[in-house]
């Protein structure tokens, strides 16, 4: 799949990285600010089950 997106950027190796990285910083704030906020009521981490 990383091929496939690499072959389909621009042929300069600088934009090539530019669009890179920018794509991967979107990952990252899809994944922070949608994401995770709407996994985190489904996902019981902060329940603490063990008893004394």
């Amino acid at each position: 799949m990383y091929g496939l997106i690499w072959r389909r950027l621009p042929k300069r190796t600088w934009l090539r990285i530019t669009i890179s990285l920018l794509l991967i910083g979107v990952a990252g704030v899809v994944l922070w600010y949608v994401v995770f906020p709407w996994l985190e009521p489904q996902v019981p981490l902060d329940r603490v089950t063990v008893g004394r």
